[in-house]
C-alpha cells in the first residue's frame, strides 16, 4: 500500500522543518494573544479605577428616577460610552444603568440585573457577561451607603485579540507555505551532490559486469568526494569501492582470458592425438588376426570414448572461439529448411520419440551463420531427446514476433520438466539437470551453453520456461529487413 512506502530523505526533512516551525508558531500564536489580552485587561482595569474615582467623587446615591435608575456618578464628565454603574443597598440593586452610544444613560435589562446581583464585594475586578452588551470588566466598591458597581465594556479588547488571532492564522499559513517551499528548495540544492553520487551508482549498476572485459571508468567527481562533508564521505567511499571492483574485474578478465586461451590451445592440440587414437583403434579392430572378445570390446570402447572426447573438444574449441569474439558468417538464412533438416536428423537419432514441426506459410529469414544456427537447433533437439523418456513428443515451431522484427524458434517437449531451482543454471557451462530428467545417454553439459553463445553472437536471446509436463526453449533472432520478405 502507498502509505507503507518509505519516505524519501527530502520529504522527511521538509516535513520535519515545517513541523518544527508549525509547533513554534502555534506556541507563539497561543502565548501572544494571552499576553496581549492580559495587557489590554490591565489597561481596562486602570480605566475602570478612574471611572470609579470619578463616580464616587460625585456620589453614589441613586437619583430620583426610581428603582434601577441611573446612579448620579454615571453622568460625570469623562465617562466613556458603555460605562456601567449600579448601586446596591446590600440586599437589592436599587439603581443600574449604562451609557449608550449617544452618551445617555439607559436602564439595565433584567438579565443584566441578575448577573450584576450575583457579584460580591472584591478588591479585584472581574469579567462578566452581561446579556446583549457582551463581556464587561466590573469592580465592586463598598461605600457608606451600600455597594457601588462600575464596569467597562470588553468589546474593544476582545475585537483586538480576535483580529490578532486572524492575523496570526493568516501569517502562520503563509509562513508555513513559504517555509515548506524554501526548505524544499534548500534541501534540493543541498542534496544535489548526493543525487550525483546516486546517479553514478545507477550508471555502474546498469553496466554489464558479469563477463568479458569491463571498462569501469565511472567515478564520483572530485567535488562530490570531499571527505570534509557527509555526502563527500559517501562519494569517496563509492570511488574506493569502484576502484576495488575495477581491479577485481581486471584480474577476473585476465584469468578468464588465460583460461580461454588454455582451453583453445588444449582443445586444438587434443584433436590430433584423439584422431590418432580413433585411427589406431579402428585399424587394430580391422586387422585380420584374430582377437579375443575382451580385446574387441576394449577397442570398441576406445573408439566410442575417443569420439565422445572429440565432440567435447570440438565444443570447447567452439566456445573458446565465440568467447574471443571471432566473427561469424553473415548471409541470409531461411529458417524453415534449417528446422526441417535438424528435426530429420533428430528423428533418425531418436526414432522412439514423436517429432512434430509447426512452420508458418511465409518465409522467415535472418542474417547469420547457417551452420551455427543448425547447431543451435541440433543441440536443443538433442537436449530434449537426452533428458526426456522415450515416447515424448517434441515440437519445433517457427514464427515471427508480434511486431515482425524477430524470428522465434521454439522447441517444446511434454517431458518431466526442469526443476525451478535449476532453470536459471541450464545455460551455464557443464550444467546438468537433476535425476528427474533422464541421464541414461549422458551429456557434456556444454550443449545449451553453445546455444546461448551462438544466439548471443547473432544478436538474439534464448529463454527457458518449464513446468512438469511442458518444457519450452524459446530462441528469438533479429530479422534483417534487407533479407526478410
Amino acid at each position: 500500500m502507498a502509505w507503507k512506502r518509505p519516505w524519501s530523505l527530502r520529504r522527511r526533512l521538509v516535513l520535519s522543518v515545517t513541523g518544527l516551525i508549525l509547533i513554534a508558531s502555534i506556541a507563539i500564536g497561543i502565548a501572544l494573544p494571552l499576553i496581549l489580552r492580559d495587557f489590554l485587561i490591565s489597561q481596562v482595569d486602570t480605566q475602570l479605577n478612574d471611572t470609579v474615582k470619578r463616580a464616587t467623587s460625585y456620589g453614589t446615591d441613586p437619583d430620583d428616577s426610581g428603582a434601577y435608575g441611573s446612579p448620579k456618578g454615571l453622568v460625570q464628565p469623562g465617562q466613556s460610552v458603555g460605562t456601567l454603574a449600579a448601586f446596591s443597598d446590600g440586599t437589592y440593586l436599587t439603581a443600574c444603568a449604562y451609557l449608550n452610544k449617544d452618551g445617555k444613560p439607559s436602564g439595565c435589562t433584567p438579565d443584566m440585573i441578575a448577573a450584576i446581583g450575583q457579584l460580591w464585594v472584591s478588591d479585584e475586578p472581574k469579567t462578566v457577561h452581561l446579556s446583549n452588551l457582551g463581556d464587561y470588566r466590573v469592580t465592586t466598591v463598598k461605600t457608606s451607603d451600600g455597594i457601588f458597581v462600575a464596569g467597562l465594556p470588553m468589546k474593544d479588547t476582545n475585537e483586538t485579540v480576535s483580529r490578532l488571532i486572524v492575523i496570526e492564522v493568516t501569517v502562520l499559513g503563509a509562513v508555513l507555505v513559504i517555509a515548506a517551499i524554501a526548505t524544499a528548495t534548500m534541501i534540493d540544492w543541498t542534496l544535489r551532490p548526493l543525487r550525483r553520487v546516486a546517479s553514478t551508482a545507477k550508471r555502474v549498476s546498469a553496466m554489464p559486469l558479469d563477463k568479458g572485459e569491463v571498462d569501469l571508468a565511472e567515478r564520483v567527481e572530485s567535488k562530490d568526494a570531499n571527505p570534509g562533508t557527509e555526502v563527500g564521505q559517501v562519494g569517496a567511499a563509492l570511488n574506493q569501492l569502484l576502484d576495488h571492483v575495477d581491479n577485481a574485474l581486471d584480474a577476473r578478465h585476465r584469468s578468464e582470458s588465460q583460461v580461454r586461451a588454455f582451453v583453445a590451445d588444449a582443445s586444438h592440440e587434443l584433436r590430433t592425438p584423439l584422431a590418432a587414437i580413433r585411427g589406431y583403434a579402428e585399424l587394430t579392430r580391422r586387422t585380420r588376426s584374430e582377437m579375443t572378445p575382451d580385446v574387441a570390446h576394449a577397442l570398441t570402447r576406445i573408439e566410442s570414448e575417443s569420439e565422445r572426447m572429440t565432440a567435447l573438444v570440438q565444443d570447447l574449441l567452439l566456445l573458446a572461439r565465440l568467447d574471443s569474439g571471432r566473427p561469424l558468417r553473415r548471409e541470409p538464412v531461411d529458417l524453415a529448411p534449417l528446422i526441417i533438416d535438424a528435426v530429420s536428423d533428430a528423428q533418425a537419432a531418436g526414432p522412439a520419440y514423436q517429432w512434430d514441426i509447426d512452420l508458418p506459410d511465409e518465409t522467415v529469414e535472418v542474417t547469420g551463420d547457417a551452420s551455427r544456427l543448425h547447431q543451435v537447433l541440433a543441440n536443443l533437439l538433442s537436449n530434449a531427446r537426452t533428458h526426456t523418456p522415450e515416447g515424448t513428443t517434441v515440437t519445433t515451431s517457427l514464427s515471427r514476433t508480434p511486431d515482425g522484427t524477430g524470428a522465434v524458434i521454439e522447441v517444446t517437449d511434454d517431458g518431466p520438466g526442469i526443476p525451478q531451482a535449476l532453470q536459471t543454471q541450464v545455460f551455464d557451462r557443464f550444467a546438468r539437470g537433476d535425476s528427474s530428467r533422464s541421464r541414461e545417454k549422458g551429456s557434456t553439459g556444454l550443449g545449451l551453453a553453445i546455444v546461448q553463445a551462438v544466439v548471443a553472437s547473432h544478436g538474439g536471446r534464448v529463454a527457458v520456461n518449464s513446468v512438469p509436463g511442458r518444457t519450452s526453449f524459446r530462441v528469438t533472432l533479429p530479422i534483417d529487413r534487407r533479407v526478410g520478405p
